[in-house]
């Protein structure tokens, strides 16, 4: 009998399940997209016409100040089956994705930056990874030449420090690309932290998983809203939710000063009562005070960024707020049903 492991029993008897067609929302977080979403209608829309699902759109506008939110709603006014929800403010593309999978009733979702580095092109792929009986199917990013070398460097970094941290099996280069069952939309909307690290998530919640390799381009249009501090920001956040690691180090790290200095004071101890009364220099207090004073601050300081999120945790303030939602249909539009592509404004 060939040995069989339980994960290939699960993903088994999920593709016996499988419907033949499925209905798929493209969840699209966007904020200040407007130089792309021509350009990124025009290449998802004959993917989804070819796949012959039951298909349509999600567009969250984060907080948009250009014209990202008239052109969706002009596209939905022209045929585009899907919603555009439009939050108060933008409260940032972890929030965004949240809100857009609280608000989602289709069989599969697809997770999509509307940038182009993402190619939709792997739509069909990423089905049929769903139909293998896979819950997640993931773009893995073999080749990131597309950005720069110290954003490389310190992704690399960060996806190291995490695995090694982190019990969570959190693939490294796997971004928010990503096709996923309903099932784990359920089981991601019972996740009610407030400091939500995505990429953490879709790895906690577990589901049978399919890594699909791909090339990313390079922006079609616009600019990044990262920088590096925001990125900084969005690491410790990921470290600081999925590890308490951090708070051990400090402990096993003051735990072994403290021993240093009482075998440095025994030591000091012996030679005074060896040798006589001892005369200490002022150059060795100073160096010993200033290390020590520097530990603390690093130690405390490391403390106060748990203790703030459990203050955000405490607060229970919501992760988005709505403003409206436009476009909305009762009836999804069969893909072969799709009205003729929009040109690009």
């Amino acid at each position: 009998m060939p040995d069989e492991t339980s994960s290939s029993l699960y993903t088994a008897r999920r593709k016996a399940d499988r419907p033949d067609r499925p209905s798929l929302t493209v969840l699209v977080p966007c904020f200040n997209e407007e130089a792309v979403l021509g350009e990124f209608i025009s290449r998802t829309r004959p993917v989804l016409e070819a796949s012959r699902l039951t298909c349509d759109y999600l567009f969250i506008d984060d907080g948009s100040t250009d014209a990202t939110a008239p052109i969706i709603a002009r596209a939905l006014d022209e045929g585009l089956p899907g919603r555009l929800i439009g939050l108060t403010r933008n409260f940032g593309k972890e929030a965004a994705l949240s809100a857009g999978l609280d608000h989602v009733d289709a069989d599969l979702v697809l997770i999509i930056d509307a940038d182009l580095q993402d190619p939709p092109e792997l739509i069909p792929e990423m089905v049929a990874g769903w139909r293998a009986g896979y819950d997640v199917v993931y773009g893995l990013r073999i080749d990131r030449s597309s950005d720069t070398l110290v954003k490389r460097g310190t992704a690399g970094l960060f996806y190291r420090l995490f695995k090694r941290l982190s019990p969570i099996d959190m693939p490294a280069n796997a971004g928010d690309f990503r096709l996923i069952d309903r099932s784990v939309v359920e089981d991601l909307k019972r996740l009610p932290e407030r400091n939500r690290f995505m990429k953490g998530l879709f790895a906690w919640v577990g589901h049978p998983a399919m890594a699909l390799p791909y090339e990313r381009p390079s922006r079609a249009a616009g600019r990044t809203k990262f920088n590096y501090w925001k990125l900084w920001n969005f690491a410790i956040d990921g470290l600081t939710g999925f590890t308490t690691m951090p708070l051990r180090v400090w402990f096993y790290g003051g735990a072994l000063i403290a021993l240093l200095a009482f075998l440095y004071a025994l030591y000091l101890v012996v030679r005074v009562m060896v040798f006589g009364i001892d005369l200490p220099g002022y150059a060795s207090l100073m160096v010993g005070l200033l290390f020590f004073s520097g530990v603390q601050l690093l130690s405390i300081g490391m403390i106060g960024e748990y203790v703030a999120r459990l203050f955000a945790e405490a607060k229970q303030r919501p992760v988005y707020l709505v403003q409206e939602i436009i476009g909305g249909r009762a009836d999804r539009t069969t893909s072969q049903d799709m009205p003729p592509e929009t040109p690009a404004p």
